[in-house]
């Protein structure tokens, strides 16, 4: 009973500190939390909870203030993340589904999540490397001239044309679309360059046109556009936090500025709906220790095959970010499904 009464204490002042950016006393819990015991227990719980290194007293006559040791139960102890309103589902779904193409994915998703959480959003391209080939086409464009087609299930797609040395019949060119297919089809990028391979080597050495096809798709899928990239936005978020955020701002926007600081900051893509927090010194830069960072994986049918998320000061309205990464996790994961 006294371990679930501190927690409900540890909660209130996680929430009005979060609020107020004030450091909270007894009199105001029991005031606005309505905890059904006196002020002096409140007191009592709290100096408790300051032992055990879960709050923090700035000054001797201030309240207590979480540290991040205090937001780490906070956040272990959520339960679930809490779900979002019918509102607010169908407004990220009106935002997402009218983008075009990949980068218009990526660009929204990153100027949706810096709305919905006042934070830094960070979305990483999907990694070329994790993804799996949904189809290939091959078109002609005259006898002699073919439009190969790779369509992956980040939802890229890739064309280039091809010029052979000689006309190709219809019938073998389906003949050589249904190889491609069975032979690479679902396969993620590095297996389906062998398979490729495979086939090529498999062919009689005068087929150019087989050669000149799988030549052009494994350049494709080496394509320099696949190097890892993130997008950034809400930078100006970071304003509202004042003073008591303002030793943290200047090395966060120098790392907004480098990719490869933020991939770091993103960590490892977490399986799809995952959510996963690191406060403070958990993550992987001491220079962020002020920070939390807040991500999931996205990618069809659940593959997480990059990652997004939010940073921010420890001081976090954490269920609010934590529903919202998932949410447009899922949503963009929906449209690369169905792309």
């Amino acid at each position: 009973m006294q371990e679930e009464r501190r927690l409900a204490v540890l909660r209130a002042i996680v929430q009005d500190y979060v609020a107020t950016e004030e450091p909270v006393g007894s009199k105001a819990l029991v005031e606005r939390h309505g905890l059904n015991v006196s002020p002096a227990t409140v007191r009592n719980d709290m100096a408790a909870l300051e032992e055990e290194g879960y709050l923090t007293q700035p000054h001797t006559s201030a309240g207590r203030v979480p540290t991040d040791k205090g937001y780490r139960l906070f956040v272990d102890r959520l339960g679930a993340v809490k779900p979002l309103s019918v509102a607010e589902k169908r407004a990220i779904a009106s935002f997402l589904d009218g983008a075009v193409d990949l980068d218009d994915v990526v660009s929204r998703s990153v100027r949706l999540l810096s709305q919905l959480t006042r934070q830094v959003a960070v979305v990483q391209y999907p990694v070329l490397s994790r993804s799996t080939v949904r189809h290939v086409e091959v078109v002609a464009l005259a006898p002699d001239r073919l439009l190969v087609i790779l369509i992956l299930s980040t939802g890229r797609v890739e064309q280039r044309v091809v010029d052979l040395d000689a006309d190709l019949p219809d019938d073998d060119l389906a003949r050589l679309r249904s190889r491609l297919n069975l032979s690479v089809t679902g396969e993620v990028i590095g297996a389906a360059v062998t398979a490729l391979g495979d086939l090529a080597a498999a062919d009689e050495p005068h087929d150019a046109a087989t050669a000149a096809v799988v030549q052009v798709l494994v350049d494709a899928m080496s394509d320099h556009r696949s190097d890892e990239r993130v997008a950034v936005g809400g930078a100006a978020n970071l304003a509202r936090y004042g003073d008591s955020f303002d030793s943290a701002v200047r090395p966060l926007l120098e790392a907004l500025e480098e990719h490869v600081v933020l991939l770091q900051l993103l960590g490892e893509a977490s399986a799809s709906g995952t959510v996963t927090v690191r406060i403070g010194a958990e993550g992987p830069i001491e220079e962020f220790a002020s920070t939390s960072v807040v991500t999931t994986g996205y990618g069809p049918h659940d593959d997480a095959l990059a990652t997004l998320g939010i940073v921010g000061p420890t001081r976090m309205d954490y269920p609010g970010t934590m529903a919202a990464v998932r949410a447009v996790s899922r949503y963009v994961s929906r449209i690369l499904d169905e792309s």
